[in-house]
């Protein structure tokens, strides 16, 4: 079901090391020829657009791209108790946990009269995707919702595909998260064609259940920051608007990788492997062992799982696929040399002092340390946030918090005397790069 690949007694470049790790086949490149035609439709004829590509996707032509406030409120109020409990409990540690994120504005007085100070301030509005294809994800209107309120951004909108099943509304779930959270601007708008509404904006060109004021009025205004997960489409949509707006990054399938030794329980890496390719059949689910006992365990151990999961033939594609495999490696130092190769989104860690080899790991999206921090705790529960860097991308970006929404700006302040005393060096760098004027903007302060 799953394949191996023998990395024993083989000394590899960083690039060879990145060419032997399995990785999901993820063509943005490809996609961004689909989804560009999407784009500049959104952008030209927005509500009309909006519509046609809804009924052509997702099988159902919105009446109300824009949830009304009794559909929120109607879907709170049918929310689950239990559920509404978890929705809770997660966005009650989402917020701590983002809590100690905010960064805090700094003064810096480099001489009598010279000050700097560095001011965090968020953006102003944000737009929030939230997937709805083969799973949906209230879990991801708190991750989204929860950072972009604790950083103090005004204004939010989120997004999610419509349902057939629900009159072309997103699934009820979401919209109760919405609710729950306070967010009242929400729209049945998914893929690719979200990520142009909030790149550009869009105006409502269609009288909406018979109400011919809404015509001309602007739907959705456009925002700073685009968000959350989404598929191939996308990430693509999200690269093609990126300079317009930021986005967080263009987060692709959903992976996980374990670093595990002898001490590992087969059953937990089974589980947490199987966990994740139930998302999609493009998941990835990568083990890297020294320990050919316990990748012979867990090979059996996920026959049995697999055979009894509820998503068995989505499971058993991911699995099998070339983007999952049990990597064997010589010991636990040759495993974080290849995990911190690979970078993954989710990173688990079940060796012996798995804290101390944590501690060590330089590229990973989220880690999660010992027998009794699974991956899905940190999806749900767990404080962190979910929405996590994909495809190598945690080499260099990190996942969605309080600074996915605000930016730094710095203050300049100097006094007449502060000023003259650096003049003479402002003056002479301004002449090495031949642009005088600089200089003379100063001395002209002392003329």
């Amino acid at each position: 079901m799953i394949s191996r690949i023998d990395l024993r007694g083989r000394t590899l470049t960083a690039a060879e090391l990145r060419r032997a790790i399995p990785r999901a086949d993820l063509d943005v490149e490809a996609a961004t020829g689909v989804v560009e035609p999407i784009l500049a439709a959104v952008r030209d004829t927005g509500s009309v657009a909006l519509r046609d590509l809804a009924e052509r996707f997702d099988g159902v032509r919105p009446v109300h791209l824009r949830v009304p406030a009794s559909a929120l409120a109607a879907a709170l109020e049918a929310l689950d108790p239990e559920l509404r409990a978890a929705l809770e409990l997660a966005t009650a540690r989402v917020r701590r946990g983002h809590e100690a994120q905010l960064p805090q504005a700094t003064t810096t007085q480099l001489a009598p009269g010279a000050v700097v100070r560095q001011r965090w301030v968020p953006v102003r509005r944000v737009g929030l995707y939230v997937p709805g294809g083969l799973a949906l994800y209230p879990s991801s209107v708190v991750m989204n919702v929860v950072a972009a309120q604790v950083a103090g951004v005004e204004g939010l909108a989120v997004a999610s595909p419509p349902q057939k099943d629900n009159d072309g509304l997103p699934d009820p779930t979401v919209l109760a998260a919405c609710a729950l959270l306070g967010v009242t601007e929400v729209y049945a708008v998914g893929g690719a064609q979200a990520i142009g509404m909030f790149a550009f904006g869009a105006v409502e060109h269609d009288a909406v259940a018979g109400d011919e004021s809404t015509v001309g009025s602007v739907l959705c205004e456009p925002v700073d920051v685009i968000t959350g997960p989404g598929n191939v489409y996308v990430a693509a949509a999200k690269r093609a608007v990126r300079g317009a707006v930021g986005i967080d990054a263009e987060a692709g399938p959903t992976e996980i990788a374990i670093l595990a030794d002898a001490t590992a329980d087969a059953d937990h890496v089974a589980a947490d492997l199987v966990s994740q390719a139930e998302h999609d059949p493009n998941a990835a689910s990568v083990l890297v062992t020294d320990s050919t006992r316990l990748a012979d365990a867990v090979e059996e151990r996920l026959d049995q799982r697999v055979a009894a999961t509820k998503h068995t033939a989505r499971v058993r594609a991911a699995l099998g696929g070339p983007q999952s495999a049990i990597v064997l490696v010589d010991d636990v130092e040759h495993g974080l040399a290849v995990v911190d190769a690979y970078a993954a989104e989710h990173l688990e860690i079940q060796t012996a002092d798995a804290a101390a080899v944590a501690e060590r790991v330089r590229s990973a999206g989220a880690i999660f340390v010992g027998a009794y921090s699974p991956v899905s705790l940190g999806d749900y529960v767990a404080g962190s946030n979910h929405v996590l860097p994909t495809g190598g991308c945690a080499h260099y970006s990190s996942g969605l918090g309080v600074m996915s929404f605000t930016k730094s700006v710095q203050v300049i302040e100097y006094t007449r005397d502060a000023l003259a005393e650096v003049t003479g060096p402002l003056v002479a760098l301004a002449n090495v790069e031949d642009l005088p004027a600089h200089g003379e903007a100063a001395q002209a302060r002392f003329l």
